[in-house]
């Protein structure tokens, strides 16, 4: 991205995620761009979650946010090429678009997994 480019561009949404027992991490930066447009990067070591966006993609926060007109374009493109149903890093690509576009506040999420009995 240009420098004049840059400069014009809005916040940024930042997701940090630690899969879990894969091992693997992801961090998500998706900054505004003109309106709702967000443009999303990824890093992460695992292979699967690379396939998602290998280059900066661009995409329409409203088109995102919800599941009533089907499967956010996003979330489709995820779990298509990620290993795991229950991967957390479609989430937190949405997550990260919803900040970016000013769609919610950025607040931490948890899930605390354990086994009983």
């Amino acid at each position: 991205m240009s420098a004049a480019a840059a400069g014009a561009a809005g916040p940024t949404g930042v997701v940090t995620v630690e899969a879990g027992v894969c091992g693997h991490q992801a961090t998500i930066r998706a900054q505004k761009t003109e309106g709702y447009n967000v443009r999303i990067e990824i890093e992460t070591d695992c292979p699967h979650v690379q396939k998602i966006a290998p280059e900066p993609i661009e995409a329409d926060a409203i088109r995102q946010i919800g599941l009533r007109g089907g499967l956010p374009s996003l979330l489709d493109a995820s779990y298509a090429v990620c290993a795991h149903a229950a991967c957390p890093v479609p989430s937190g690509i949405i997550k990260a678009v919803e900040v970016a576009a000013g769609l919610a506040l950025p607040a931490d999420v948890s899930m605390k997994i354990s086994k009983e009995g």
